[in-house]
């Protein structure tokens, strides 16, 4: 596993989801997810899909070890990987924006031209963050078309 740092003492490293630091954070973005839309996003992430190859699970970490936030990517169809389980800890500033670009990058690197990624219309504070950072709106997605309460987005990496 590779270090990265990310200025301001934060570290990203690639990681197994199956890792207790990843399921406590993803755990947290459950719980969250529920709480905002109802349902906790559990059965449309698969742990196994970010364990083969053309995919990354990243957990950052702050100066002193504490776990602040994770991501993901996985492959989607070629040339597209999606986007899963992001989370930053609640006034962790800067933590989200800098998981999104290091996925961005390491995506960039492993072939991908664009991310895709799905959420929660009435999840305003993540459908503003992906606005505000390139992405923009697209129909709807595999699982997800047809299905009024989700949202789908790209950001082109080329």
């Amino acid at each position: 596993m590779s270090d990265h740092g990310c200025g301001a003492g934060l570290t990203l490293f690639a990681a197994d989801p199956g890792h207790p630091d990843a399921a406590c954070l993803m755990d947290r973005l459950s719980e969250t997810l529920q709480e905002i839309t109802g349902d906790s996003g559990r059965s449309s992430f698969d742990p196994d899909e970010v364990r083969n190859a053309g995919s990354l699970f990243v957990i950052a970490r702050d100066g002193d070890g504490n776990a602040l936030g994770c991501g993901a990517y996985r492959p989607l169809q070629p040339r597209i990987a999606e986007l899963k389980r992001m989370y930053a800890v609640p006034g962790s500033r800067g933590v989200g924006l800098a998981i999104l670009r290091y996925l961005e990058r390491q995506a960039r690197a492993d072939g991908y031209e664009g991310l895709w990624l799905e959420t929660r219309r009435v999840n305003d504070r993540a459908v503003r963050f992906y606005e505000r950072n390139g992405y923009a709106r697209i129909p709807n997605f595999g699982k997800y078309a047809g299905r009024p309460e989700a949202v789908c987005f790209e950001k082109r990496l080329t």
